[in-house]
């Protein structure tokens, strides 16, 4: 399989930020991420911890009830990554 330039990995990065921002503050699976983007399960979960070592996307492992998921984790934009978002919208408007 052919690897994929960090231009691509950058734009596919930005395509899971924008479907995080358009869907927040709802939380979904990284199969949902995957399946929006057209992408590969385990890449775009690998997309997603990179995103979040950078602090873009926030983990959540635990379900509504507080109970730890064992095999699933669910994403959402975090809230300062957000705002951003939020403010460049109202700058182009």
């Amino acid at each position: 399989m052919p690897k994929i330039s960090n231009q691509k990995i950058e734009k596919i990065s930005e395509q899971i930020l924008f479907y995080l921002y358009n869907i927040f503050p709802k939380q979904v699976f990284t199969v949902d991420v995957a399946r929006e983007t057209a992408r590969d399960e385990e890449f775009i979960k690998r997309l997603l911890e990179d995103l979040k070592k950078q602090e873009l996307v926030v983990k959540i492992n635990k379900n509504p009830k507080g109970i730890q998921y064992s095999r699933r984790l669910r994403w959402r934009i975090s809230n300062k990554t957000y705002e951003t978002y939020k403010n460049i919208s109202k700058l182009k408007n």
